[in-house]
């Protein structure tokens, strides 16, 4: 069951009855034809920005306005004041909960942190997650960098970490994409040691150590860690560095996810694989108990991963590879906005 918890992928099925199909499995990221970096961004604009942009009228201020840096005073806490904003010291002086209250930068510096580990190379539906994060990325990036605001990019797979360092224009937005598109492809012929929670952790270590300024920061991930079955009460490896993140700058988790990885195919014995450690189990997925074990354990995973990421306090949106990106952007960039105003 272990390997079912994460995108396990389905290598081998007998089927029980004629009744009982399953489809061939999609591409992986080796066999789909790639898509050109500048044929994504033509297409991303068309697709996406465009419409965003007639329903927002331009103004992206609910989901990327800048980060504040500039301390112009501390006042009492009012109800919806974030509390990562209360100043304890001024606090426990005079008895009463206060907040900073900063001036806001007009500049936007942003950066995008992409997983692209093998647990990514994954999709049932429009698209590979992997191939959703990177659609994510591109309109982010598009939209940040043609106002003249920098926006960078960190993506990381199998241990390797490729940086595109901050700049602004469509040449920024462009080199963004061309280097995810080409992070990690390859060169996948055995499963990594550890697992894309693992390589996070270390991501995030040194975001942390690095990201000096106040900056809006993407966490694109499926957060699957390399947890094993029965372990997620326990906070996953990445949390706390996910946290000590959130203290200093604006983050926003999107976490990619596909309709697979909740509910098992009822097709009799299937082979599955775990694309992160590479282990193989064969399951009867026409078991009754199988399939409502699996839908336990798929429940505690995602329960897990909702309280962590609540716990850090940062933003956090879901993307599908079922849906296109209009309807969740649209509706975050609303939420966003209104929470703020």
């Amino acid at each position: 069951m272990r390997g079912a918890l994460r995108n396990a992928r389905p290598l081998f099925a007998r089927r029980r009855s004629e009744k009982a199909t399953l489809e061939p499995p999609p591409q992986t990221a080796e066999q789909r034809p790639r898509e050109l970096a500048a044929d994504l961004l033509k297409r991303l604009e068309f697709n996406v920005v465009r419409p965003l942009d007639g329903f927002l009228f331009g103004d992206y201020s609910g989901l990327f306005y800048g980060p504040s840096l500039d301390l112009a005073e501390v006042r009492e806490y009012q109800p919806g004041d974030e509390v990562r904003r209360i100043d304890w010291y001024v606090t426990a002086r005079t008895g009463t909960v206060h907040v900073r209250q900063y001036r806001e930068e007009r500049e936007i510096r942003a950066w995008l942190i992409v997983d692209l580990s093998a647990s990514m190379d994954f999709g049932t539906r429009r698209v590979l997650k992997r191939e959703l994060a990177l659609e994510f990325a591109g309109v982010v990036a598009s939209i940040i960098s043609r106002t003249g605001n920098k926006v960078g990019a960190v993506g990381f797979s199998h241990g390797a970490t490729k940086i595109t360092p901050l700049g602004s224009g469509r040449r920024q937005a462009f080199t963004i994409v061309q280097n995810l598109l080409t992070q990690g492809t390859g060169h996948r012929t055995a499963p990594a040691p550890t697992g894309s929670g693992d390589e996070l952790t270390s991501v995030l270590e040194d975001a942390n150590r690095t990201m000096r300024r106040r900056a809006l920061v993407f966490v694109i991930s499926d957060f699957i860690s390399s947890l094993d079955t029965g372990q997620f009460e326990r906070e996953p490896v990445w949390s706390r560095e996910l946290r000590r993140l959130a203290f200093r700058h604006d983050v926003i988790t999107v976490r990619i996810t596909d309709p697979a990885e909740r509910e098992l195919p009822k097709v009799g014995d299937l082979r599955l694989r775990d694309p992160e450690t590479g282990h193989e189990a064969w399951i009867d997925t026409s078991d009754p108990r199988v399939r409502r074990a699996h839908a336990q354990l798929v429940e505690k995973r995602d329960r897990a991963i909702t309280r962590v990421l609540r716990a850090s306090r940062v933003d956090q949106l879901e993307l599908s590879t079922e849906r296109d990106l209009i309807e969740p952007l649209l509706k975050f960039t609303l939420h966003r906005k209104g929470r703020r105003s």
